[in-house]
């Protein structure tokens, strides 16, 4: 075959489809030639697919502000790269590096980053401690209740038994308990001084006839009169003598309140006509120690038991008085009337107290409870 022949038959020879000829940007070329056209040197070209235009580009959507919120601890913050929103690496398909997930409870952080479960309540220690002290203490207050249920002994029945123990203290109690031999009276003195008394004398128990003027045995009959304990006293120095007495009724709290009200209402614990009688005993330095002696006093209507308390004090020289005066007005800063300047009042109401005191505390002694 000639070089002609050559150069014809390689012009004929079609193009293989992996070998495009068409110039980029040129419009396709069909791929059946129209009827009467010449395709001897026309050469087969794969068709061509347009490529649509490229869309606009759509802005994002402007992002939420971030909520304020306690930056996370990192020690305890989740690694970013196993939420479900982190990106895959090139080349990995869904479900290739998925994170393993437990369905736990989920986790919060609290005021201070900490990580806790979500749902929990946490109590704090002042409030934990709060309610175990109001639980602790309703079931102690529950069993003082039940114990007074079980054994009978309620805040009346309690009341009542003292009471009544109170009544029969004058013949179940040595006089020495009672009216003991030596009554210290610290700051009982004017100015806050000290005082020591002594008894002298012990009068026998009996009636009331000859204790008390015609007018102060009357304001009384409402009680009655069971007994009568009396007792004369003197000071370190024998300058003064006071008679203290406990007078044991037969009324019962009622009717001891009601005559405590009558007597401070009607102030007649401070007339001079219901001054309690003292107790002379003889041989002694209150030998002398009379009604006209007298210089001042004190009584009180007790109301926790039947007694009435009070006590009587003058001069043990036998001097007169022209009128007594009431230990509350002679104790008080600038009396200056003889008892007050000489401190009698101080001895009545310090004496007295003291006589009270003792009493009450026997009586609770002997109606205490063996644990």
């Amino acid at each position: 075959m000639g070089e002609a022949e050559q150069e014809t038959t390689a012009r004929l020879r079609p193009v293989p489809a992996d070998r495009p000829q068409a110039t980029p940007g040129a419009p396709p070329r069909p791929a059946t030639a129209p009827p009467g056209a010449d395709t001897r040197h026309a050469t087969t070209a794969p068709p061509v697919t347009p490529r649509p235009p490229a869309a606009a580009a759509v802005p994002p959507p402007p992002a939420a502000p971030p909520r304020p919120s306690a930056a996370p601890d990192p020690a305890v913050a989740p690694d970013p790269a196993l939420s479900w929103s982190a990106g895959m690496a090139p080349g990995a398909y869904l479900g290739a590096s998925r994170p393993v997930v437990a369905f736990g409870e989920p986790e919060g952080y609290d005021e201070r980053g900490r990580g806790r479960a979500l749902g929990v309540v946490r109590v704090r220690p002042r409030t934990a401690v709060a309610a175990a002290c109001v639980v602790l203490g309703i079931g102690l207050i529950g069993g003082a209740v039940t114990g007074s249920w079980l054994t009978g002994d309620s805040d009346e029945g309690g009341a009542a038994g003292t009471f009544a123990a109170a009544g029969e203290m004058w013949h179940n109690v040595p006089v020495d308990q009672l009216f003991p031999p030596t009554v210290e009276g610290r700051g009982a003195g004017p100015g806050g001084a000290d005082r020591t008394w002594t008894r002298i004398a012990v009068a026998p128990d009996g009636g009331c006839a000859d204790a008390f003027d015609p007018l102060l045995r009357k304001s009384l009959t409402p009680v009655g009169c069971a007994r009568l304990l009396r007792a004369t006293y003197t000071d370190a120095t024998q300058t003064y003598v006071t008679t203290v007495g406990m007078l044991f009724t037969k009324a019962d709290a009622a009717t001891m309140s009601a005559l405590d009200v009558r007597f401070k209402k009607a102030g007649l614990d401070r007339r001079t006509d219901l001054v309690p009688r003292p107790y002379a005993a003889k041989g002694t330095v209150a030998a002398a120690f009379g009604d006209k002696q007298r210089a001042s006093w004190t009584l009180s209507v007790l109301t926790d038991a039947p007694v009435v308390v009070y006590a009587v004090s003058g001069w043990a020289d036998g001097r007169t008085v022209d009128a007594p005066q009431p230990a509350a007005d002679a104790m008080q800063p600038g009396a200056t009337t003889a008892a007050a300047q000489a401190g009698l009042g101080n001895e009545a109401q310090g004496l007295a107290d003291r006589i009270e005191r003792g009493f009450r505390k026997t009586v609770g002694s002997a109606t205490e409870q063996p644990s």
